[in-house]
């Protein structure tokens, strides 16, 4: 008896310390999203101050908000090929390289044109990071942790913006003309660690098994699973996943990974289930930035002035303290999001950020047409708190859930390449965003523009509740059959036993002579 628990007591241990060897290695491959968020944050103040020193116009301003997701555009569309012929981990690394050339070259601009192409080549590194970080994160992880690891890259992204809210309000004492330059050029020195850095990592088990070297995903595998037992059959179900037979030979690849076909799959002749996979994925990157969470944080600074504070002192202090919120909200949102599951997390952030955004539309309209410092103090308290209730609503369920969701259900086959159209998709609404939102509350107050998210934010519930199903609890080799019970499964109501069930029959099927 005592020897018995003796090896139940070690294996648990083995156990516990194989699960922290998966979560450091999601940890570790998505710091690399840090450097999107410092970017995001630091230019919200730096255009404060390249304005004085620039004398760029508000049309400028607007391009240079707008042009760094833009030319991710770019980087994510090329990210899935590229993440699918030379590795997860290459990827993470060579993204890495392009934003410190982006970074260097912001940092030493000498004028406006200098910094839109620094900032137009650290937007083809964000494309980069923000595709591979949530893809490496989900095909690293268990299913039982995915969720919470594969929030990883936007809790890095938030930790990110609170950095760059930070070396603002820090560096705004130096002198104009070497602020915001050493501001944005610091985003160098991390790129450089992680480009390097990022080779310590194990390269994705999922991928390797792609490439035809199951023996080196196993060794993978086994580092991650607490049995040999569990090892083998995780092996045997992305094996099948990725169209091979369990007792395939290495070097064997699996059919369509070098991205072959895999746009025709994706989009010409796609089957029921991998059409509602792409609306559901492509859908709720298209609804993210539409709540107006952009505009929020790259324009927090002009917000806080239409709310009545004064200084630029006050409004970076104030920016500092929306990027707290979003860092301790999204921690959060990571120990709740593999315990109550997507669905009732996202619409419960999404109740939040509604609520949010009416109240900041209205506080916002009494300020604006009230007199110069006699606008009335609840107004006055409503926009500033409502400001952080959005973000904290946000950062709960809407954010960390996208990027979870969408990288956790296409297939193998086309999960790298499936992932860049929903980035692109992120990446083109967040410029629309960013590039018009000075211009669309000129045209219609900045209390109307909350008001117009806050209408955009009800459309996103509803698109989520009838067409995104429950993925909490599978393997990511079942998701698929989750999608293919119709449109109207949206409740997820299939057992995730019934389906491991199913997917091991069919790899024990394909094994068999």
């Amino acid at each position: 008896m005592g020897e018995e628990e003796q090896r139940n007591g070690s294996g648990r241990k083995e156990g516990r310390k194989k699960s922290k060897y998966g979560v450091a290695c999601s940890i570790v491959g998505s710091i690399i999203s840090i450097l999107m968020g410092y970017d995001t944050g630091v230019m919200s103040g730096a255009m404060l101050f390249i304005k004085d020193d620039l004398k760029t116009n508000d049309t400028q301003v607007q391009v240079l908000a707008g042009i760094l997701n833009i030319c991710a555009l770019v980087g994510s569309l090329t990210a899935g090929r590229v993440s699918d012929w030379a590795g997860r981990r290459r990827t993470i690394s060579f993204a890495a390289c392009i934003f410190f050339v982006g970074s260097v070259l912001m940092g030493l601009a000498p004028n406006f044109a200098t910094l839109l192409v620094g900032r137009c080549v650290a937007g083809v590194g964000v494309g980069y990071a923000l595709m591979i970080a949530p893809v490496y994160a989900a095909e690293i992880a268990s299913a039982e942790s995915r969720g919470a690891l594969s929030s990883l890259p936007d809790i890095c992204i938030s930790l990110g913006i609170l950095l760059g809210y930070v070396a603002n309000y820090l560096l705004a004492k130096l002198p104009l003309v070497y602020g915001w330059r050493a501001m944005l050029g610091l985003g160098a020195l991390p790129s450089a660690v992680i480009a390097i850095g990022v080779f310590a990592m194990p390269e994705s088990p999922r991928w390797l098994v792609m490439q035809g070297r199951p023996e080196e995903a196993l060794a993978v595998l086994r580092r991650e699973c607490e049995t040999e037992d569990e090892a083998q059959v995780r092996l045997a179900e992305i094996k099948t996943a990725a169209g091979l037979a369990v007792d395939s030979a290495p070097g064997v690849a699996a059919p369509k990974s070098s991205g072959k076909g895999v746009w025709k799959e994706l989009f010409l002749h796609p089957t029921p289930p991998v059409r509602r996979i792409l609306v559901a994925a492509l859908g709720v990157h298209f609804f993210n930035h539409l709540t107006g969470i952009e505009a929020v944080l790259l324009y927090s600074p002009r917000i806080f002035k239409a709310a009545g504070i004064a200084t630029r002192n006050e409004v970076l202090a104030a920016t500092v303290g929306v990027g707290v919120t979003k860092t301790v909200f999204i921690l959060v949102a990571i120990l709740l999001v593999d315990r109550i599951g997507r669905r009732r997390l996202y619409l419960s952030s999404l109740a939040g950020i509604i609520a949010s955004l009416a109240c900041l539309g209205l506080g916002l309209t009494v300020v604006e047409r009230s007199a110069p410092h006699y606008a009335a103090r609840w107004a006055v308290v409503l926009a500033i708190a409502t400001v952080f209730t959005f973000v904290a609503s946000f950062s709960i369920g809407v954010g960390p859930v996208t990027w979870t969701y969408s990288s956790e259900v296409f297939p193998l086959r086309l999960r790298a390449q499936g992932t860049s159209v929903g980035v692109a998709i992120n990446r083109l609404i967040n410029a629309t965003v960013s590039m018009t939102f000075v211009s669309l509350y000129k045209a219609m107050t900045i209390g109307g523009a909350f008001f117009l998210f806050a209408g955009l934010s009800v459309l996103a519930a509803a698109f989520f509740y009838f067409l995104c199903p429950e993925t909490q609890g599978r393997a990511l080799e079942e998701v698929e059959q989750v999608f293919s019970h119709g449109w109207c499964a949206h409740r997820g109501e299939v057992p995730a036993v019934e389906m491991r069930k199913s997917t091991v029959a069919e790899g024990n099927a394909k094994a068999q002579p």
